[in-house]
């Protein structure tokens, strides 16, 4: 979940200048089980997401994450699963957390640790070059490290600083937050190259939307701070990022966000790289009820912020030779 920031982490930008974003992890997962298949079948590989493929070589596979993962690292004979609590294509990082998730499982499968910053940086080597998806490096990171941090890229890479704040402001501003399922759903590679294909010159909108995360952590890390300022800039942030590119949003989305602004919220942001998904709004005391009534022909979407980023549930190293080596 991003607030702040977003088109900054893309390297295009921050390689010549320096990004910056304010997001969080929150209580919604996707899962990967990953064990190696018995040689009992008449295919080698099964993996099953929102289809299923049974496979005699990696070649044969169609998902390019799981492919070019398991190419990656030398995977063979595996039987992998994926679920997760929120579709995708949404803007909300499934495809990030799936492949940092999926990383995490595989060398846990070979037996070998990988540190959070490990994980994102091949997370983002998989998604961005072997993948060849268009994007910032911001999901891969969140979904590794969790929590609620603020992000800083520059050519040299990029370095994660938790957002300093108290658990009682950080569970006030979670109460303020709602999320509301747009119905849309649009792929963001896409968008971003689209973004790239268009020749205009946006370094000025993003230098304004990087200033924006300064305030922004004031905002969240002042003990004496209005929240309700934070609700205000994202409009402003939310206006200007508009502002990129007609790809970034739609007519419909911008009548409900209307809807949302004349109920009571005070901004919002639509989440991901535009185009549909998720609409999170900043809702101040007493506007929570009104919002929900308005909006009660979309889902409403709870949520809690969490911290811990990638986790293993279950490990069980397996001593499994493809080659026979061990006979």
């Amino acid at each position: 979940m991003s607030f702040f920031g977003g088109g900054t982490d893309i390297p295009e930008f921050f390689e010549k200048s320096r990004g910056a974003v304010i997001s969080t992890t929150f209580d919604k997962y996707a899962y990967v089980n990953v064990r190696h298949l018995p040689r009992f079948f008449d295919y080698t590989t099964e993996l099953v997401y929102s289809q299923t493929e049974r496979v005699n070589s990696i070649e044969e596979i169609d998902h390019p994450a799981i492919r070019n993962a398991m190419k990656m690292l030398d995977m063979h004979e595996l039987r992998l699963s994926y679920d997760a609590d929120l579709p995708a294509r949404t803007g909300l990082g499934t495809s990030s957390s799936f492949a940092v998730g999926m990383l995490n499982a595989f060398y846990c499968l070979k037996g070998k640790y990988r540190s959070k910053k490990e994980l994102a940086d091949d997370a983002i080597y998989l998604e961005r070059t072997l993948c060849n998806e268009a994007g910032g490096w911001q999901d891969q990171i969140a979904a590794a490290f969790g929590g609620l941090n603020r992000i800083d890229f520059d050519r040299h890479g990029y370095t994660v600083h938790p957002i300093i704040i108290s658990p009682t402001r950080k569970k006030e501003l979670n109460r303020r937050l709602m999320l509301f399922f747009t119905g849309f759903t649009r792929n963001s590679s896409e968008i971003q190259k689209d973004l790239l294909a268009e020749k205009v010159d946006r370094k000025p909108s993003l230098e304004k939307i990087l200033e924006m995360v300064d305030k922004a952590q004031e905002i969240l890390e002042s003990p004496t701070s209005d929240f309700d300022d934070f609700g205000r800039l994202l409009n402003e942030s939310w206006q200007l990022k508009k502002s990129l590119s007609s790809s970034v949003s739609t007519s419909a989305i911008d009548k409900i966000y209307e809807r949302a602004l004349k109920a009571g919220a005070l901004g919002g942001k639509l989440l991901g790289a535009g185009g549909g998904g998720f609409l999170l709004f900043y809702v101040p005391h007493g506007k929570r009820v009104p919002l929900r009534t308005e909006l009660k022909d979309l889902l409403e979407v709870p949520f809690q912020f969490e911290n811990e980023g990638t986790q293993v549930f279950y490990y069980q190293p397996e001593n499994y030779d493809v080659d026979g080596a061990l006979d």
